[in-house]
């Protein structure tokens, strides 16, 4: 490892736990090896690949590895998969571990460490590798869920931007409940509602219930023709987040089609402004999956949901 350069900002993923507290990691490291207050941004994939990288110094934590990271006095810390190789930035890069647990190690060299840290770290590991046979799975989920339910700067700041506030935060019982009541209702109402936008994807809109799972037991179960299932979400702003989840790694391929990024099994993609309500959203994303099919023919494919039915009786 070589000697780290204090960074003009931190730049992490605004998706996900792991972009917030890998991000929050690299804060505290910089404080700590720096004493001084470096700033936080953080981005969906396509405001990130918009990103103009004017900065001198920077520390990137939960982004890909790619060629214009590949500067100077940077640190990238991440897990995803990436062709591209380091020759003039520092890469700390590892597809078994979180972006949090690879930021809290590279901490964990410089003193920084609590058994708190120790513990949101492990259940940020758990949620964002997606470990469902660990024991601690369920929680780990629950802990995920914050960020998607209250947005990553709404919960950055009733923590105060401090991580350890995150553990045992009162809103997490409010994930317990949602859980318990809204999972198994929300479960039963897709199962008849999966609407397709190409043979291989299929769009589920929730209407309770912690999406990420009701969608992993659709695919678990196998209830769908698709091998890509989709969701969309509003942020506050406006814009609409797509998310794609699979079990064989075709979401990542279906993600970078639409310009986005992530895991082989859990990516997503930020769709333009121009796209302003749910029904726009799902035609966008139905174009692009399937440029050169008439509309009578999108409008048939609706009969893989009927046909698979039949099927399963």
């Amino acid at each position: 490892m070589g000697t780290l350069v204090e960074p003009q900002v931190v730049l992490t993923h605004e998706s996900d736990l792991d972009g917030l507290v890998s991000g929050l990691l690299l804060q505290r490291l910089a404080r700590e090896m720096f004493t001084t207050d470096v700033g936080l941004e953080a981005y969906h994939y396509q405001g990130w690949k918009a990103r103009q990288l004017s900065e001198r110094t920077a520390w990137v934590s939960d982004f890909t590895f790619e060629a214009r990271l590949d500067r100077n006095s940077w640190l990238v810390v991440d897990h995803h998969a990436s062709e591209a190789r380091p020759s003039a930035a520092q890469l700390i890069h590892d597809p078994n571990k979180s972006a949090s647990r690879l930021c809290y190690e590279l901490c964990q060299e410089h003193g920084i460490a609590s058994p708190e840290l120790d513990r949101i770290v492990e259940l940020t590991d758990i949620g964002d590798l997606f470990q469902e046979t660990h024991a601690d799975f369920v929680e780990a989920c629950d802990y995920a869920n914050l960020v998607k339910s209250y947005g990553f700067w709404n919960l950055h700041s009733l923590i105060g931007g401090r991580i350890e506030g995150l553990l045992d935060h009162p809103l997490l019982e409010v994930m317990r409940v949602k859980r318990k009541v809204e999972d198994p209702i929300g479960l039963a109402w897709a199962k008849d509602h999966v609407e397709a936008l190409s043979p291989e994807v299929g769009l589920v809109r929730p209407v309770v219930g912690n999406t990420n799972v009701i969608v992993h037991q659709l695919l678990e179960q196998c209830v769908t023709p698709h091998a890509v299932l989709a969701t969309l979400f509003k942020k506050g702003n406006g814009a609409f987040i797509v998310s794609f989840r699979s079990r064989n790694g075709e979401a990542l391929k279906v993600a970078t089609r639409l310009d986005g990024g992530g895991h082989p099994n859990a990516s997503g993609t930020t769709l333009p402004r121009s796209v302003n309500d749910h029904e726009a959203a799902a035609e966008y994303i139905r174009q692009r999956l399937n440029p050169t099919l008439p509309a009578s023919s999108l409008n048939g494919m609706e009969d893989l949901i009927q046909r698979w039915e039949q099927m399963k009786r």
